[in-house]
């Protein structure tokens, strides 16, 4: 089991929201309206770890060792809104987001295949996690500042304790585990080529609620991510290839196998999928 000691790891670098956040240091002359803005819509967004944990122990019922683990990432997401609410009803208590705009964000994801959703959940903390570091620099204000520093560290460490179930995945699964992380591995290191910003919070989840079937949809102002992004943290195309890289790298240490770029994980993929349309044309396995 991989949850003891990834239990140990993260609670031996936990930090305390009373006395590891820079309260004393906070200016409010250094905190512009737009910026506190961005941080209520990022408070309602990190909410959104719960539905995605209903999601996880609903589609890992045959796995109680991930599942375990959800009791950490949920906390420590959770932790997340709460802290960036705390920042707000410190300094700006007109912005806490209500109860009710916190609900807006949970509603159930549909179904979908848990190796694929591993992975895809895996890529967004690497994008978040340098969202964060992109954010930090932005803001002026110290104490989100160092918030936004703190969260960015967190969303990396949770990367790598993904990182471990999916080296577990492959032990187990092999091949079709390959498939699933290189097809999600393509998607998540596409977001040059596509219109939306590729992390969990804006992909769609939930047909039946098109077009509010994403988180983003559902927040208080639908369209603040991609202005977040493009026109306040300006989260461009050289931030966009440190994702891309980070991505790359993993990818070729969990396959064993060097990607230099998107087309070459592709190539890796049609390769895995053909092997594995090969083994069940001849009856060797069942279908996943």
């Amino acid at each position: 089991m991989l949850f003891p000691e990834l239990f140990k790891q993260l609670e031996a670098v936990r930090w305390n929201m009373a006395t590891d956040i820079p309260w004393d240091r906070f200016d409010a002359s250094l905190l512009s309206e737009e910026q506190a803005q961005t941080i209520k819509m990022n408070a309602i967004t990190e909410w959104a770890a719960l539905p995605a944990t209903e999601m996880f122990l609903r589609d890992n019922q045959d796995d109680s060792d991930f599942s375990a683990f959800m009791s950490v990432w949920f906390f420590e997401e959770q932790k997340h809104s709460l802290v960036l609410m705390e920042y707000l009803r410190r300094f700006r208590p007109d912005l806490v987001p209500t109860e009710e705009e916190l609900h807006e964000v949970r509603f159930e994801f549909d179904p979908a295949p848990a190796l694929e959703t591993l992975m895809l959940h895996f890529c967004g903390e690497i994008r978040l996690n340098h969202w964060y570091r992109r954010a930090a620099e932005w803001h002026t204000e110290p104490v989100i500042k160092a918030i936004y520093e703190t969260l960015s560290k967190d969303e990396a460490r949770h990367g790598g304790a993904y990182l471990r179930y999916m080296k577990r995945a492959m032990n187990k699964f092999g091949d079709e585990a390959r498939a699933a992380f290189a097809k999600v591995g393509v998607l998540m290191a596409s977001a040059r080529r596509t219109a939306q910003a590729l992390h969990p919070t804006n992909l769609h989840v939930n047909e039946k609620l098109f077009p509010r079937d994403t988180v983003q949809s559902r927040l208080p102002n639908p369209d603040w991510l991609e202005h977040w992004l493009d026109q306040q943290i300006q989260f461009d195309a050289v931030w966009e290839n440190k994702v891309v890289e980070r991505i790359l790298h993993n990818m070729s240490l969990l396959m064993e196998r060097s990607f230099a770029s998107v087309q070459e994980l592709n190539r890796f993929r049609k390769e895995v999928t053909q092997k594995l349309a090969a083994v069940t044309a001849t009856g060797q396995v069942k279908p996943a």
